[in-house]
């Protein structure tokens, strides 16, 4: 089985609207990490102190053949039609331990797919 981590930027309050959709859609967990970052945009300040925006970054570990479908799950529930709601990436993923628990629903998941 090939996996993929796809991480998307978002702000906390779509946050919990991306991972129930995402796990509707078939993923099995995610981690959420809090961050702060910039954008395009200057940041903004409050007696001239620098503000800089709230951002979650929400991983989940996919497998290859749902990245597509993810996507786009995540494209419509962050919003990121509109500017400033977020991001999303994949990345490849090499070698991966600890998996043993979840490889039945992986593995249904991809005899559901091609069959």
């Amino acid at each position: 089985m090939q996996f993929k981590l796809i991480m998307a930027f978002v702000k906390p309050n779509i946050t919990d609207a991306v991972v129930d959709a995402m796990k509707h859609a078939g993923a099995t967990g995610a981690t959420i990490v809090p961050a702060r970052g910039t954008g395009i945009h200057e940041a903004k300040s409050f007696f001239g102190l620098s503000i800089e925006d709230q951002t979650d970054i929400i991983i989940f570990l996919v497998e290859e053949h749902v990245v597509e479908n993810l996507m786009e799950v995540i494209q419509t529930a962050g919003k990121f039609e509109e500017p400033g709601t977020g991001i999303a990436l994949v990345l490849p993923v090499d070698h991966i331990a600890g998996l043993q628990s979840q490889m039945t629903k992986f593995k249904k998941q991809a005899r559901d797919k091609y069959f």
